[in-house]
């Protein structure tokens, strides 16, 4: 609430003709103006929304549903490679069920949010044993699957079914906060309820699947964040924020968060043209992938190796490698071990050695992935010499 200077009759009436237009905002639109909005999203998206995507032009809600789960958090033109990749190895929901955790895992390296492909592969096998493998097409069935949220279910059953079902991903959020004029941080309860309200009131009838992906595509691609695309915008004519200047200003912004830093050490042990990697573990950052042995800032090296039941040869720095999360920013250093012989001891964590060249194939995460692109090349002309003498190269990649 804006707080405002000043005192007497006219402050007074400012201050109620201010709730007036907040409320105003809030309404629900009638049946005419909710129909007359919903036919103009729908007929836009038909001409100038988004057309041959992979997953469009399907009612299988298996496709649908790793389409949505692909998408959230990630732009359209990420997830396509990966979605023909995930769906050409497991085309329906029974190989997903069947299907060995850390290969679910690699094919789903580099796209991010890791949780979601374990979530994924977990409510495979809940469909495949409480659904007798057919997916769910009620939407409180679906809803109850791991990593499925309101929304998610009901963008799934809508495109699967055409049932009229309101959605509320983070473009539609910003569609109907500043369409609707409904003022706030858009992670609050009441604004979130309100917001859910105008989204339900708005539903067509017909032509479910259009308006649907209307929505996300106005989001997308002419109601963005910054700079909207006002002028080409098919609902712009009633839309309270554009009328009102207020574009900028809604929806409101969630709360912002401290960035965390979190420091860590990196073995990257190296055996000839094979590198040491530990499975991390679920649930927790990288969860299910494979990385390097990870200890706590100041650990000293040396000393880690013999946890480890290594001899290292050769002990050396790379260069320092910072990775953002969603709540922190990692910050590792990377000490590249050699050693003479790729032996380990008994451990309850699981660690393998897997060959340089099979890197970018494994289920790493992506900044492993690099490190390792750049040490494979110098460890191939000089992996045999090592593994053969300890001889080790204090080689480091440059930054990228």
């Amino acid at each position: 609430m804006r707080i405002l200077k000043g005192t007497g009759p006219a402050v007074h009436r400012s201050i109620l003709h201010s709730h007036a237009v907040l409320h105003s905002r809030a309404r629900p639109q009638s049946p005419y103006n909710v129909k007359a909005f919903s036919r103009r999203v729908i007929d836009w998206q038909k001409v100038h929304g988004r057309h041959g995507l992979p997953w469009q032009g399907t009612r299988d809600p298996y496709r649908l549903w790793l389409s949505e789960i692909m998408l959230q958090q990630t732009q359209v033109a990420t997830v396509v490679p990966f979605y023909e990749r995930f769906l050409a190895r497991f085309p329906d929901v029974a190989a997903l069920a069947e299907a060995d955790a850390d290969e679910v895992m690699r094919l789903w390296s580099g796209l991010g949010y890791y949780a979601r492909a374990r979530n994924l592969h977990g409510a495979a096998r809940r469909v495949v044993e409480a659904h007798g493998g057919r997916f769910p097409l009620a939407i409180e069935a679906v809803a109850d699957l791991p990593g499925i949220g309101r929304s998610t279910a009901a963008a799934i059953v809508a495109f699967a079914t055409g049932e009229p079902h309101a959605i509320l991903d983070g473009n539609v959020k910003r569609v109907l906060a500043r369409h609707a004029g409904v003022e706030g941080a858009v992670d609050g309860a009441a604004v979130l309820a309100r917001l859910w309200d105008v989204a339900q009131s708005r539903l067509p009838r017909r032509d479910v699947e259009a308006y649907t992906q209307g929505l996300m595509d106005l989001g997308a691609t002419l109601c963005t964040r910054s700079a909207p695309d006002c002028e080409r915008c098919p609902v712009r004519a009633d839309c309270v924020a554009w009328r009102e200047g207020l574009t900028d200003e809604l929806p409101g912004r969630k709360a912002a968060r401290v960035v965390k830093l979190r420091r860590a050490v990196w073995l990257v042990v190296l055996a000839g043209s094979k590198v040491l990697l530990e499975k991390r573990p679920a649930p927790g950052i990288w969860g299910g992938l494979w990385s390097f042995p990870e200890f706590a800032e100041g650990t000293d090296p040396g000393g880690a190796c013999a946890g480890l039941g290594i001899v290292p040869t050769t002990i050396g720095p790379l260069p320092v490698l910072t990775h953002a999360f969603t709540h922190f920013t990692l910050e590792a250093m990377p000490f590249r071990v050699g050693v003479r012989r790729a032996t380990l001891s008994a451990s309850e964590i699981e660690r393998r050695w897997i060959a340089l060249g099979e890197a970018q194939e494994s289920a790493l995460p992506a900044p492993v992935k690099r490190l390792l692109a750049a040490l494979a090349p110098e460890a191939s002309r000089s992996g045999a010499a090592r593994a053969g003498t300890g001889a080790g190269s204090r080689f480091a990649p440059r930054r990228r």
